[in-house]
């Protein structure tokens, strides 16, 4: 007889003011909250092996389900062994369902109450995109956390939008937990809250979510053109009303400051693409804020970028060689700051979970930021 595998599930361990200390469970492993999730988007974090992922701290990945379904496809994933053997990642993988497609490729695409209908950016081959079938790719892909589909509206947008795309948005939840119920045991499904910039609306969707129950509940339709106020304000009162007892993820953020302040609200999860994007354009993220490797200041130094860092790309490589390789168009600088920004990414992750342990997380988000205020190393005499 072949062993269920072991159900999805989140312990809830220690909160310090709103900050929340928890695990996850999954059948590929555990994961530590709060958590960032480097972006695979199609199977692969850009530039990266699975295990200098891995190595930077990261314990889980996102994948995207439009992606996926334009290219290679997935019946051809699973055919080949699931998405975890596919791209040789072992640990666990979240798929977001597409809804942000809905929107970044609003041109090509028709939405109606049924689903989605795309014209693949690809090929121009059509697609569609139901709740139904954003499932079934999910289980196909295997991965062990699913998103229901979604509408992701920009922002700004017209309150009687807002409330269209939220209402929508709640149907598809329905059917989506409803088409989930045929998944194999040992797989999580969340549900996404919308309502744009506005808080009743926001609130709205949170307690139907609730109502229909899922294993965990992500806030999307953030980051999406609105002022980190904005965004920080939807995320002080939507949070509270989500299940205590679930994990709460933050769709798309985001910034080193947006992870400290969202963290300081309640929330447990994060995916973005910001740090391998801005490394593959010569940004470094530190403890002493952003750094623009391609700056002229850098060029004849001979020191590495954070002599402290734990990240040997950190700190076994000059200044100058960096400047060099990103000058030069050279990939492996941009592979070189992608690891650094990731690993600083789980660096801080990993410092607000010791924090929140410790009972001194508003400690750690004050000596945080005014280190990031101090900013880089004064510029070497020339």
């Amino acid at each position: 007889m072949v062993p269920m595998p072991d159900p999805f599930s989140f312990r809830l361990i220690k909160t310090d003011g709103a900050a929340r200390l928890g695990e996850i469970a999954t059948p590929h492993g555990r994961v530590a909250t709060p958590a960032f999730m480097p972006v695979g988007t199609q199977a692969t974090v850009k530039g990266l092996a699975p295990e200098a992922v891995h190595a930077t701290g990261a314990e889980i990945v996102l994948a995207n389900t439009y992606h996926l379904m334009l290219r290679p496809g997935p019946e051809r994933i699973a055919k080949l062994g699931g998405l975890h053997r596919f791209m040789n990642w072992p640990k666990p993988i979240l798929t977001d369902s597409g809804g942000f497609q809905v929107m970044s490729l609003s041109a090509l695409r028709k939405l109606g109450d049924h689903g989605v209908t795309f014209r693949s950016h690809l090929d121009g081959t059509m697609f569609e995109l139901t709740p139904e079938r954003a499932i079934e790719i999910q289980s196909l892909l295997g991965s062990d956390i699913m998103m229901q589909l979604d509408e992701c509206l920009k922002l700004p947008a017209s309150t009687e939008e807002i409330e269209r795309a939220m209402l929508l948005s709640l149907r598809w939840a329905e059917r989506s937990k409803r088409a989930f119920e045929s998944v194999p045991a040992g797989h999580a499904l969340f549900g996404i809250v919308q309502g744009g910039d506005n808080a009743a609306l926001r609130l709205k969707s949170a307690r139907a979510l609730g109502d229909i129950g899922f294993d965990g509940y992500a806030i999307g339709g953030l980051a999406v053109g609105e002022p980190q106020e904005v965004m920080l304000a939807m995320v002080a009162e939507v949070a509270p009303a989500l299940p205590a007892g679930r994990p709460r993820y933050l769709m798309g953020v985001g910034m080193p400051d947006d992870l400290l302040e969202s963290v300081a609200r309640g929330v447990d999860m994060f995916d973005c693409v910001l740090p391998t994007r801005n490394g593959r354009h010569g940004v470094a993220f530190s403890r002493f804020g952003a750094i623009n490797i391609k700056n002229a200041r850098h060029a004849d130094d001979a020191r590495p970028l954070d002599a402290e860092s734990a990240c040997p790309a950190a700190r076994d490589y000059s200044r100058a060689y960096l400047h060099h390789l990103m000058k030069a168009n050279e990939m492996f600088g941009a592979v070189l700051l992608s690891t650094i920004n990731l690993h600083y990414y789980q660096e801080l992750m990993r410092g607000m979970r010791d924090a929140i342990a410790a009972g001194r997380f508003e400690d750690f988000r004050r000596e945080t930021k005014e280190n990031w205020a101090k900013g880089d190393l004064p510029a070497l005499d020339s």
